[in-house]
């Protein structure tokens, strides 16, 4: 049987995205553009933000050329929700970023980005407030544009299988069999993360939560 628990990181310093004195928050998902990629590795963010859109009724995504991405944007509670989806691929996802903070005004330390993982096994959801790019192209670029502070929803996707394949190889593979059995329970527990950046105080606490079979 599935469950999930949750396991606060008490052993690290507990960081907090604070929405503040604007109430406006932008969610990020990263992906490639394009049906090719669809259920990829990759593509994880993408689909998180896709169930939470839909769960929460945002409506149909909005292409905006000039902010280069797929946008929705929805009051929830008294926070206005901005979701977005880069059409850059990965490699760019920083030049979406940077242009709808911009254009919203909100700040890095109220943005969240959902992103697939490989250090992290398949199956565990991690948090955090600031870092490296831990070699992830995508959250690279958006350090490169808009600085280290912002939220980070990791999805693991390791390990790799087999060990010698290529990174960039692997992750633009689909889901296995046994691991796509379990995907909507994973995006499940990653919309109900992204619900917590989005409603009530609008604080996300470091922590590890745990899909276990």
């Amino acid at each position: 049987m599935a469950l999930f628990q949750r396991r606060p990181q008490v052993s690290d310093p507990v960081n907090y995205i604070t929405l503040g004195l604007n109430k406006s928050v932008l969610i990020v998902g990263l992906g490639n553009p394009g049906v090719e990629y669809d259920g990829t590795r990759h593509n994880i963010g993408f689909a998180a933000l896709d169930a939470f859109a839909g769960s929460n009724d945002f409506g149909a995504w909005t292409q905006k050329k000039d902010l280069k991405c797929l946008l929705a944007v929805k009051t929830l509670g008294d926070t206005r929700v901005v979701l977005c989806k880069p059409t850059t691929y990965m490699n760019n996802s920083g030049e979406a970023v940077q242009a709808v903070g911009n254009f919203y005004k909100i700040h890095p330390n109220n943005t969240v980005v959902i992103h697939d993982e490989l250090d992290v096994n398949f199956g565990q959801i991690r948090t955090r407030v600031g870092g490296s790019a831990a070699g992830h192209n995508g959250i690279k670029s958006i350090i490169q544009h808009i600085g280290e502070e912002f939220g980070r929803i990791r999805i693991g996707i390791g390990p790799k299988v087999p060990e010698q394949i290529d990174s960039a190889d692997f992750v633009l593979k689909k889901f296995g069999k046994e691991e796509q059995q379990n995907i909507p329970e994973l995006i499940r527990e990653t919309s109900a993360i992204i619900s917590e950046a989005a409603y009530a105080t609008g604080q996300l606490p470091a922590e590890t939560r745990s899909f276990l079979v």
